[in-house]
């Protein structure tokens, strides 16, 4: 662009951001350079300002409605569209799996993986999916994960006969989508074929201040943070995601978030059981380990499926148990979910609108009234989010599926230094499922057994082990199954 171009661009933007009272996000526009000009007039360009000025609107005007208790208008979820894994004959179970099995085989089944997020809070400014909880093989969490599928594709071709694949959609953000592209073609896609993978990025919005002006992060750039998982619905559609899985004829997508070390990545007793309760959509649940444990709980509110979070509940509600004595309001969420293909795209062309949108009040670094880029000590402003079950209310056929939270959930947040949630404790959680899958193969291991990782391209939840440990006792301090074929790795590279 000339410099007559960047001036009249100049014009006609100026006259739309004072409609819309944004006229200061043009404030220093005569101290940049035209390269600053240009990134400044393609963040304002990107921004539908009528949007998001209705955002600022929707998401400020909730956060009263947010703040009243939801206990009179609540529902737990009913027996009739709930199973629980632990109390589900092995024989229903396997019909489940077999039914999944068969819909991979016959490709009919994507993952959707939730992999905006850098691992800043534990302390690595990669994307979360790199990093490398330090187990024996040094995998990370997108290896674990890929090689899960790889297995995946495995069992269903035994089960079937049938060569059959299964897609894996990678969401990123901004910020995580060139480190991953480039992590996954560095490690050859983790043996996967690359035509089955797709990436895309989720969405961003702008920061506000508390009165709705739009932050500068620097004098040339707007703040912006990800729109949150419920963003990808948006993105689904907007980076032609449906259009691909509509092309490839996926039908069942299984979405989850990146930092669980023990997801099951496709389980086909979970796509299985959705697909034969003809579900549009689905969540896993754990149950939650005491009242107060800080997880949203699936429920039905005003007749609607919903997840509550634990602070829109009172203490009394969060106690109340059932004859059984189990909590009323069990149904720990974890970000584990089925949609049906139909669902999503009914979502993407009519419900993705209505999406609720959820307030973040955060120390937001942006130019000061002098011009000066500063990181506040105190809240100075919004995010506006959207969650991924905040779609459950359009179902017409919502079920849920709980699942024993050691071997299913053990989500990675924090640093160490936390003592939950964090490195230690994912590393613990893998080597005690991984021992439970050995002993009842019939391998035995003695107190000198201190790490037990069994690679997912030996097995994917502990089938087919017996060949491998049955009869045998174990007593070194690490026990590493892996297929001969698998190269050492070290920092999660091959």
């Amino acid at each position: 662009m000339t410099k007559i171009d960047l001036d009249a661009i100049f014009e006609n933007l100026k006259e739309k951001l004072i409609r819309y009272g944004q006229e200061h996000l043009f404030k220093y526009w005569d101290e940049l350079t035209d390269d600053q000009k240009k990134t400044l007039i393609r963040d304002i360009d990107e921004i539908n300002l009528e949007e998001v000025q209705s955002f600022f609107k929707r998401a400020t005007s909730s956060l009263e409605e947010s703040a009243k208790k939801l206990d009179d208008r609540m529902e737990p979820i009913p027996e009739s569209t709930f199973m629980s894994t632990s109390r589900t004959s092995e024989e229903k179970l396997k019909v489940y799996e077999n039914e999944g099995l068969t819909h991979i085989a016959n490709n009919r089944v994507g993952v959707l993986l939730m992999a905006g997020g850098q691992g800043t809070r534990l302390g690595s400014t990669n994307p979360k999916g790199m990093f490398d909880i330090k187990l024996p093989s040094r995998k990370s969490l997108f290896r674990v994960q890929g090689e899960r599928i790889r297995k995946l594709q495995e069992l269903a071709k035994n089960h079937t006969g049938l060569d059959g694949h299964i897609v894996w959609y990678i969401m990123t953000s901004e910020h995580t989508m060139e480190p991953t592209q480039k992590y996954f073609r560095d490690n050859n896609y983790f043996g996967l074929q690359k035509d089955n993978i797709e990436f895309f990025e989720q969405g961003s919005l702008p920061c506000f201040d508390f009165d709705g002006k739009i932050l500068l992060d620097e004098k040339h750039r707007i703040a912006k943070a990800p729109d949150g998982n419920g963003g990808l619905y948006r993105a689904l559609r907007d980076r032609g995601i449906l259009a691909d899985m509509n092309r490839r004829k996926v039908q069942y997508l299984h979405a989850h978030s990146v930092d669980n070390i023990l997801i099951k990545v496709a389980d086909p007793i979970f796509i299985g059981y959705c697909a034969k309760q003809n579900a549009d959509c689905a969540a896993k649940v754990v149950e939650k380990s005491h009242p107060n444990e800080a997880v949203g709980v699936v429920c039905m509110v005003d007749g609607r499926y919903q997840v509550v979070e634990y602070s829109e509940i009172t203490q009394k509600t969060a106690e109340m148990k059932n004859d059984d004595g189990r909590l009323k309001f069990n149904a720990g969420n974890i970000c584990n979910h089925y949609f049906h293909a139909d669902f999503l795209n009914k979502i993407g062309s009519t419900y993705e609108k209505e999406l609720k949108l959820h307030v973040a009040q955060k120390k937001i670094p942006h130019v000061d009234s002098t011009g000066l880029r500063v990181t506040p000590e105190k809240v100075n402003g919004i995010k506006i989010e959207k969650f991924v079950f905040d779609v459950f209310e359009f179902a017409e056929n919502f079920v849920s599926v709980e699942v024993a939270r050691d071997v299913e959930f053990s989500a990675l947040k924090n640093a160490d230094s936390a003592g939950k949630d964090c490195e230690s404790t994912a590393r613990k959680d893998i080597f005690n499922l991984h021992r439970r899958y050995i002993e009842k193969a019939g391998g035995k291991l003695t107190d000198q057994v201190q790490e037990i990782e069994i690679s997912p391209l030996i097995s994917y939840a502990g089938e087919n082990l017996e060949p491998l440990v049955k009869g045998k006792v174990f007593d070194t301090t690490t026990v590493h199954l892996m297929c001969p074929s698998e190269i050492p790795i070290k920092n999660g590279h091959l």
